[in-house]
C-alpha cells in the first residue's frame, strides 16, 4: 500500500515531469512541422486523425480541437480502419497518425494501405526511427524522456506531448485561416462560451422596461419609477438626452444624509455623465464595463438616444458571468 504522506509530492512530481516533457517539445518544432501545417492548409480535403490505445483517445480530442477552430477533421480508430473504416478516407484527405512507439502491429498494417490510397501521412511519434516515423511524409517528434507513471509504462507524459503537438497544429492552422472569434461563435453557439461570442446588449435590453425621469422629477416619483421598473436605477433625461442616473445606492445615500428630502429632485441626487453602451455592443463588453467601474447597471443607447438599462443580473442569468 502506498504512503498517503507522499500524495502531494507524487502529484507535484507528475505535473513537473509532464511540464518538462511539454517544454522539451519546442526543440522539435522545425521546418518539417511548418511544411506539415502548410500541406494541411493547402489541401482540399479533411484531416483524418488515427491512433490506437491511449493515442486513439488523444486523437479524438485533437479532432475536436480541429473542428472547433475551422479545420474539418474526422477520427478513425486504427484497429477499425483495417476492418472496414478505411472507407472514411477520401481522395484529398490528410492522415495524422499518433503512436508513441510507431511500431504497433495495427500501425504497420495501416500505413501501407493509406499510402496505396495516395494520401499523405503526418506522424506524431515518440520514435522517429520507427516504422511510422520512417514511412510518414511528415514526421513530428513527440519524444519524452520519461512517463509520469512511476513504472515508466502507462502513457502519461507521452500522450500529453501528443496532445500539445495537436494543439500546436490546430492553432497554426487557425491563424493561417484567419479564423476569428465570430467564426468561433458559429461552432460554439451553446453554453456560456457561445453566449460570450454572440449575445449582444440588444438581446438583454429588449427584455427590460425603460426607466426614465427628468431632472426636475421629485424624489417620490423617482423612487416609484425605480421600484416599478425593477432595474435598481433610472436614467435622468433632459431634452431626450441622458444627463445622469439615479440608482438604489443614490437613494440610500440620500436617506442617510437628508432629514427632509421632500424638496429634492432627481438632479439633486443623480450621478452625472453615467456610463453608457451602444445597443449593438456585445454583452461581454457591458460586463467588462460594469466590472471596470464597479457598477451594477449601464444605460443603453441607440444612435445616442437612450433606449433602456442592462443590469448585472441580466448577464448573470445568461450564464456568462
Amino acid at each position: 500500500m502506498g504512503n498517503k504522506d507522499n500524495i502531494i509530492s507524487i502529484a507535484k512530481q507528475t505535473i513537473q515531469l509532464e511540464s518538462d516533457a511539454i517544454g522539451n517539445l519546442v526543440h522539435f518544432i522545425d521546418e518539417t512541422f511548418q511544411k506539415a501545417v502548410e500541406f494541411i492548409n493547402d489541401s482540399n480535403g479533411r484531416v483524418i486523425v488515427t491512433g490506437i490505445g491511449k493515442s486513439a483517445n488523444i486523437a479524438t480530442k485533437i479532432v475536436a480541437t480541429f473542428n472547433s477552430t475551422g479545420t474539418p477533421a474526422v477520427f478513425m480508430h486504427a484497429a477499425d480502419a483495417i476492418h472496414g473504416d478505411l472507407g472514411n478516407i477520401q481522395k484529398d484527405d490528410v492522415v495524422i497518425c499518433l503512436s508513441k512507439s510507431g511500431n504497433t502491429p495495427e500501425i504497420k498494417v495501416l500505413i501501407p494501405l493509406i499510402k496505396n490510397y495516395g494520401n499523405k501521412i503526418i506522424a506524431i511519434t515518440g520514435n522517429i526511427d520507427s516504422y511510422l516515423g520512417k514511412n510518414a511524409d511528415f514526421t513530428l517528434n513527440s519524444f519524452v524522456e520519461k512517463e509520469a507513471c512511476p513504472n515508466n509504462l502507462a502513457p502519461t507524459s507521452s500522450t500529453t506531448a501528443q496532445l500539445v503537438l495537436g494543439d500546436a497544429l490546430a492553432v497554426c492552422l487557425q491563424e493561417l485561416n484567419g479564423f476569428s472569434s465570430t467564426d468561433f461563435a458559429k461552432y460554439h453557439p451553446g453554453g456560456a462560451l457561445g453566449k460570450k461570442l454572440y449575445l449582444r446588449v440588444n438581446d438583454l435590453v429588449a427584455k427590460n422596461q425603460v426607466p426614465q425621469v427628468f431632472s426636475s422629477t421629485n424624489i417620490k416619483d423617482v423612487i416609484v419609477e425605480i421600484s416599478e421598473k425593477r432595474l435598481g436605477a433610472t436614467a435622468v433625461l433632459e431634452n431626450n438626452k441622458i444627463i445622469g442616473i439615479v440608482t438604489d445606492g443614490d437613494i440610500r445615500r440620500m436617506l442617510k444624509n437628508s432629514d427632509d428630502f421632500r424638496s429634492l429632485t432627481a438632479q439633486d441626487i443623480m450621478s452625472a455623465n453615467p456610463k453608457t453602451i451602444d445597443i449593438d455592443a456585445m454583452a461581454i463588453e457591458a460586463l467588462d464595463t460594469m466590472e471596470t467601474f464597479n457598477i451594477s447597471q449601464i444605460l443603453v443607447t441607440q444612435n445616442e438616444i437612450y433606449v433602456g438599462v442592462v443590469h448585472l443580473h441580466d448577464i448573470i442569468k445568461e450564464g456568462i458571468f
